[in-house]
């Protein structure tokens, strides 16, 4: 036998923004409740009209202001006579019940405050942009979490967001004058609904909306050099992509790639991220292993050009954007070129592969500074006196696939050769893999897949001496979330 929907069931309500602009509006009730709804109301332009024996103090302001005429009387069914919209807002139970069955016989719209019986409409928890408005709605079983929710979307909307949204519509007017009806037009507004879109008449965006081509891709001459101190029309994101895992990013990062015009990235970005990007044109200007198949210079000249060309351009960084990233000759060039920018911190990889084995990298008890270092780096002449108990955590950044001459460095530098290290491959992605040894075993370490990363010191071993297992290798695809799993190796 079928379920029968009861009247909150799912889909029972449809989601709409009524216009109440010159409507008449009747709010029954004048205390502390009531005035919660004057406010969402009177932005509407609605004709209020508050009946109430007695009002609060900032609802008599605004009577006498004519903002809301104020009725100084009990509810009289006749009051709502006439009304487009009524809400019920007493103290008392049955008053609100009485306005509710006769707005129900006059076929008048009718909210009745935390009474959802009474309710032909909720008052959703908005967030507002310019023109976009967000509602969320519990059907009135918990306005506390439609208030959380509100605030959380919040923090993730840009505060531009009207004024884009403003732009937007007026490139869409152009739109639906300049081109007839067709699936092309239909395809050039979602087109333009994933772009930025500036004021200057030589935006892309509305070179775009106004050519006759339509939905196709209005190419830009752009100058290859600029002058320095020049002004910029468009702007370079310096933005770090994180460890690889999507759900890692930040939120401004996914914005900024999902609404990005150009993006440059480097070879270890993952592909997952990258698909994240519905418009933009995406190149790879990755230098790996020594193979570079693009100068720093030249990616310094791709940024400068289609910034000054007015694009939105994300120059996409694995981990962090700052941490052997190469972001100070990159800030220099736009410095020098007059091109405003960005910088977008990402998650590093040394947290990333700090959390795949659940180990503090300055635990209190082991570690009070931690070292980053490049594996060439990591093998330089070190001056500096070694602490008696190495209380630091070394982390190595592409450490090579050799691990024996970075191990003879540190075990001349003083380093015990039962120090814990763990090597970290891919670390928060799906196919992550860890392998932990000692510095003394360090140099028989099997090849991690790029990109991977050492971790070194007492504090690290802290989650190892949690597991009884010396030496372990695992794939984050089998490990639950929040836990880890080391198998035996094989013999």
């Amino acid at each position: 036998m079928e379920p029968t929907l009861g009247v909150h069931d799912e889909m029972s309500l449809l989601p709409i923004f009524l216009k109440l602009e010159e409507r008449p509006g009747l709010l029954v009730g004048a205390g502390t409740v009531a005035l919660e709804k004057v406010g969402s109301l009177l932005k509407t332009g609605v004709r209020l009209r508050v009946v109430a024996p007695e009002a609060r103090p900032e609802i008599r302001t605004l009577a006498a202001d004519g903002t809301l005429e104020w009725i100084e009387r009990a509810f009289d069914p006749a009051d709502l006579e006439g009304n487009f919209i009524v809400i019920a807002a007493t103290n008392v139970p049955e008053v609100n019940a009485a306005v509710y069955r006769g707005c129900v016989e006059r076929g008048i719209v009718c909210n009745s405050v935390d009474d959802i019986p009474n309710c032909d409409f909720f008052f959703g928890s908005v967030v507002t942009r310019g023109d976009l408005q967000i509602a969320i709605s519990t059907a009135g079983e918990s306005p506390a979490v439609a208030q959380r929710l509100r605030r959380e979307i919040d923090t993730q909307l840009p505060e531009d967001l009207g004024e884009w949204l403003r732009n937007l519509g007026e490139l869409r007017r152009e739109v639906l004058d300049i081109h007839p009806r067709s699936d092309e037009r239909k395809a050039l507004l979602h087109q333009l609904a994933q772009r930025s879109v500036c004021e200057s008449e030589a935006c892309p965006s509305r070179l775009m909306a106004g050519s006759p081509q339509g939905s196709k891709k209005v190419e830009v001459e752009h100058p290859t050099k600029v002058a320095p101190g020049a002004a910029s029309k468009g702007e370079v994101y310096l933005v770090g992509a994180g460890p690889g895992d999507p759900d890692l990013l930040t939120v401004k990062a996914l914005r900024l790639i999902q609404s990005a015009d150009l993006i440059l990235h480097d070879d270890l970005v993952a592909h997952a991220i990258l698909s994240l990007a519905p418009q933009a044109e995406i190149v790879n200007v990755g230098k790996r292993c020594g193979m570079k198949s693009i100068t720093q210079d030249e990616i310094n000249a791709l940024m400068v050009e289609h910034a000054r060309a007015g694009h939105s351009v994300v120059r996409l960084k694995s981990g962090d954007p700052l941490v052997f990233g190469r972001a100070a000759e990159e800030m220099t060039a736009l410095r020098e070129t007059g091109v405003a920018f960005e910088v977008v911190p990402g998650i590093t990889s040394a947290f990333a592969a700090a959390a795949a084995i659940q180990a503090s990298l300055t635990d209190r008890h082991s570690a009070s500074n931690v070292i980053f270092s490049t594996g060439h780096h990591a093998q330089s002449h070190n001056d500096a006196a070694l602490p008696a108990a190495e209380d630091a955590t070394r982390v190595v950044y592409m450490p090579g696939r050799d691990l024996s001459l970075l191990a003879a460095q540190w075990r001349s530098e003083g380093l015990p050769a039962e120090l814990p290290c763990v090597l970290v491959s891919r670390a928060g992605q799906i196919d992550q893999k860890v392998f932990a040894t000692t510095l003394n075993e360090l140099g028989d370490a099997p090849p991690m897949q790029a990109p991977s990363l050492l971790l070194a010191g007492w504090a690290v071993g802290a989650a190892r001496t949690a597991n009884p297992l010396e030496n372990a290798s695992f794939g984050r695809s089998a490990v639950p979330p929040g836990r880890i799993i080391i198998p035996d190796l094989p013999a």
